[in-house]
């Protein structure tokens, strides 16, 4: 049984939606899914990709492989949500005061 990390559309016609789920290999894109772990809407300015990392590492521990599109989703992701934090982390610096008027 060779599962793998994909996307399931739900979205309608010119309106697309994914579902990130754990299937097995050779089921339909739309078929009963293992797991249900995020949502993906390409169509929103924010917060386009929602997905619980905790579970994709078990997964993929286990053996689930993802897709080519899936993990290139995973890897921006993980890019933006480890650079999230070191963003906030470095203080904003503090203009300089202004000179008096003479």
């Amino acid at each position: 049984m060779a599962l793998k990390i994909r996307l399931t559309r739900i979205g309608t016609k010119h309106q697309p939606h994914y579902r990130i789920v754990i299937a097995e290999a050779r089921s339909r894109r739309d078929g009963d899914p293992t797991e249900v772990i995020g949502t993906y809407d390409p169509r929103s300015k924010t917060s386009q990709f929602k997905v619980d990392f905790a579970r994709v590492d078990y997964w993929l521990s286990k053996g689930a492989k993802p897709t080519e599109s899936l993990n290139g989703l995973l890897k921006r992701a993980r890019r933006a949500a480890s650079a999230a934090p070191a963003a906030e982390a470095v203080p904003a610096a503090e203009p300089a005061p202004a000179a008096p008027a003479q």
